[in-house]
């Protein structure tokens, strides 16, 4: 069995707490960087093969490196922890079990950018993960990690911690940015990217919480260790989320060289009841979907890439063969994309006399008929809107090129 690196401290009663992480060898690896060189630590992090945990993908060392040359403008350093992505479960328990871990991480990456800001931005949801992280935060002032002056290096550096709202579109960098400046958490335009105009239009990096809890290990036990866990262009072990048809769900930790099949079947125990494989989602519900017969691919990033997927968040969604892959209810997968159609044909002056009907035809033969009301839900303001202000689509029907 491949050595745990991070989850190593999981199971350890009370390892949220600053005193148990540090008996357990926490902070070493900030005691080594805060006397290194900050492009020495960068360099290191190059070497590791490190790259973005959260979903791109991207080498962790290159990106720091975007930060213009000799800007004198304040550096921002923001966590993604706002993890939305179905099937990923991952960043919660690091937050959860390990947070030191984290702040360890982001002290090393602050001091590599040469950050004294650093702004944790975490899902809504996740109210316990926030308890913990706050309290670690609070632990790491106390004992003089964060601050001014930390440990009389000259060094001074502080988090805050941010809540989210519960949107998915903050997970994407640009839109957790534009949350955190308290707008509207829209996607921007890019370039410029982040790390020449991002938070406050300020440099900014956006890592997430698995890539920075992996910098202690690289720093404290070397880039060529972390690049030997891993395959030719990635380095380290990495956190796999499981879910669906496997006997043992839950998180697994293996070398990204480790192989999907192996994970469903070495790590999480194969199918339950001898139920055959049907299909397998290897990177949260946005990655492309692989069949039985494309599992043997490393989990790094250019395994499932390799079959038009992507590892994305690695969140594994594992389906045996009684699953329908158009899923439940015809209703759902069928009319609410036939009324969406036909009502963006008129919105867009291509409306045909018979449109309204249809729209009220389609939605409510559906209504009542699902295992779930949110098909009432989705198509009730339709039927309202039509009936209530029919004559008003009326009119714009009349002025479309099609009536």
């Amino acid at each position: 069995m491949a050595e745990l690196i991070l989850t190593r401290n999981f199971d350890v009663p009370d390892a949220h707490t600053i005193r148990v992480y540090r008996e357990r060898g926490g902070y070493q690896g900030w005691e080594k960087a805060k006397g290194m060189e900050p492009a020495a630590i960068a360099e290191e992090v190059k070497k590791s093969n490190l790259r973005g945990l959260g979903g791109a993908g991207f080498p962790t060392g290159v990106k720091w490196g975007f930060i213009p040359k000799g800007s004198t403008a304040p550096r921002y350093l923001v966590v993604n922890a706002d993890e939305g992505e179905p099937g990923t479960f991952k960043d919660r328990y690091l937050m959860e079990r390990d947070p030191h871990a984290l702040i360890e991480g982001m002290l090393i990456a602050a001091r590599a950018i040469g950050s004294h800001l650093s702004f944790i931005y975490i899902r809504g949801e996740y109210v316990q993960p926030w308890r913990i992280l706050s309290a670690a935060v609070k632990e790491a002032y106390d004992e003089g990690l964060l601050g001014k002056n930390i440990q009389g290096t000259g060094f001074d550096f502080e988090i805050v911690v941010h809540r989210g709202a519960g949107a998915y579109i903050c997970g994407e960098e640009t839109g957790l940015i534009s949350s955190l400046e308290g707008k509207k958490g829209w996607p921007k335009v890019k370039p410029p990217f982040p790390a020449v105009k991002g938070a406050f239009g300020q440099p900014t990096i956006v890592n997430n919480v698995e890539t920075l809890a992996c910098l202690p290990h690289i720093v404290t036990r070397g880039a060529e260790w972390f690049a030997g866990l891993g395959t030719k262009t990635q380095g380290g072990t990495r956190l796999y989320s499981v879910s669906g048809h496997v006997v043992r769900p839950g998180l697994v930790e293996a070398p990204v060289s480790v192989t999907l099949r192996q994970i469903i079947y070495d790590h999480c125990g194969g199918i339950p009841g001898g139920r055959a494989l049907k299909a397998v989602v290897p990177g949260g519900a946005s990655a492309a979907i692989l069949t039985p017969d494309e599992i043997d691919i490393p989990m790094d990033v250019d395994g499932p890439k390799s079959k038009g997927s992507m590892i994305g968040s690695a969140g594994i969604i594992v389906m045996d063969e009684t699953v329908s892959i158009p899923d439940a209810c015809t209703p759902c997968r069928e009319s609410t994309g036939w009324i969406y159609k036909i009502s963006h044909r008129i919105v867009e002056g291509k409306g045909r006399k018979e449109d309204l009907d249809t729209i009220l035809d389609v939605a409510r033969r559906g209504a009542g008929t699902t295992i779930c009301a949110f098909y009432d839900g989705a198509v009730g303001p339709y039927i309202s809107y039509i009936e209530k202000f029919r004559s008003e689509f009326e009119e714009l029907i009349r002025n479309s090129v099609h009536a």
